[in-house]
């Protein structure tokens, strides 16, 4: 089977599946940069999501529009930005419940909101330490990050950095508290940044909240060649800790031709941070008395679990162990056992950099404090 090899980004809510009944948003923090306060807050009518502005939290840094070409294409929280035209370093301040598990994500969009036509980059921080480059010039106008992450002292800092000419800018801040058994072998462990989470699926449609009650974003992917999608309207078990969103669990790839591995390839960066894989599975066929589906999952080359069948109709997540992928190529298969009489398949996985801070999240003394403190 041709190796798919992907670049693998995480990627912004273009489309978002219809709602259903509302979960619960408690603990959410969902910034809307700046938007006026006379349009705060609003519910997100794709998402459901109540976002509020950051116009009474801080006090520099300059509200900004997309050109209205990017209207149709981007969802409302993402249609302003705050823009920073002074100080190379500006930052929230956030009040977080010190050792509990929070994602944390952040989106940019440049929508040529200044008629320049120039896209800007910058380093996005976590207190005083380095979470991610933004270079929007490469991501070519839109990009998001997200990190699973576990504070440990009570105040949160995301700072913007200004790293050259352009002027640094920020869409929405979206902070969801986690239970800490979900992601992480526990405290000490190091933050998870995200390198992609997807499922397996030819739609065009990303899955998030209210589907995912967590509102991760679950970007779909099909190659188009090798793969085949086969899909489930039957209801699947989710009741474990990480809660895959059903939508996601209802559809698998599996390779067209039965007998060849399901080979999965991409780039990280950089190469020599450890990638951890969460692999979610289920299986959605009715299988016959003669059938059986079992395969083998090997990660760059080693063997990590053998003669693995997913449960009928009921979520399975295998973490891997870290590991580095040789010159930031990473490779997953899945391998048919010889017992098999189906192809492996695959309904949804998370792949992680793994990140050690060597500060605390808060340095009072270094950078610019944009607003005082605030509880949501």
């Amino acid at each position: 089977m041709k190796s798919l090899l992907l670049t693998l980004v995480v990627i912004e809510v273009f489309c978002i599946v219809h709602l259903v009944q509302p979960q619960n948003q408690d603990g959410f923090i969902s910034l809307d940069c700046g938007l006026s306060v006379d349009e705060s807050p609003y519910i997100d009518p794709d998402s459901g999501l109540v976002f509020t502005s950051d116009s009474t939290l801080i006090q520099t840094g300059k509200s900004g529009r997309v050109d209205k070409a990017f209207d149709k294409e981007h969802i409302k929280p993402y249609l302003v930005m705050r823009y920073f035209p002074e100080g190379l370093r500006n930052c929230y301040t956030l009040n977080v419940t010190r050792d509990t598990t929070y994602f944390i994500g952040a989106m940019f969009l440049y929508g040529n909101y200044d008629g320049l036509n120039t896209y800007p980059n910058f380093d996005l921080y976590l207190g005083p330490n380095k979470w991610e480059s933004i270079d929007l010039d490469r991501e070519t106008n839109v990009t998001g990050v997200d990190m699973i992450h576990t504070p440990r002292s009570s105040s949160l800092e995301i700072c913007l950095v200004k790293t050259g000419e352009t002027l640094p800018i920020i869409s929405s801040i979206e902070i969801r508290p986690f239970r800490n058994d979900v992601y992480g072998p526990g405290p000490g462990f190091g933050s998870l940044s995200s390198n992609f989470r997807m499922f397996f699926n030819d739609s065009y449609r990303d899955i998030r909240y209210p589907h995912d009650i967590h509102d991760r974003i679950w970007a779909p992917y099909f190659p188009e060649y090798d793969w085949r999608i086969i899909n489930t309207n039957l209801s699947i078990s989710n009741t474990g800790v990480y809660d895959t969103p059903k939508l996601a669990l209802g559809t698998a790839a599996t390779p067209s031709n039965k007998s060849l591995p399901l080979e999965i390839s991409w780039y990280t960066t950089p190469p020599t941070v450890a990638v951890y894989l969460y692999l979610h599975f289920a299986e959605i066929q009715a299988l016959r008395a003669n059938e059986t589906r079992e395969f083998d999952i090997f990660f760059n080359g080693s063997s990590n679990i053998s003669a693995f069948s997913p449960p009928k109709l009921e979520q399975h997540t295998l973490t891997l162990p870290p590991v580095l992928c040789p010159g930031g190529i990473c490779t997953l298969r899945l391998v048919r056992t010889k017992k098999s009489t189906l192809p492996p398949l695959i309904n949804a996985m998370e792949g992680f950099n793994i990140i050690e801070f060597p500060s605390t999240e808060t340095n009072p003394s270094d950078g610019i404090y944009l607003t005082q403190s605030f509880i949501f």
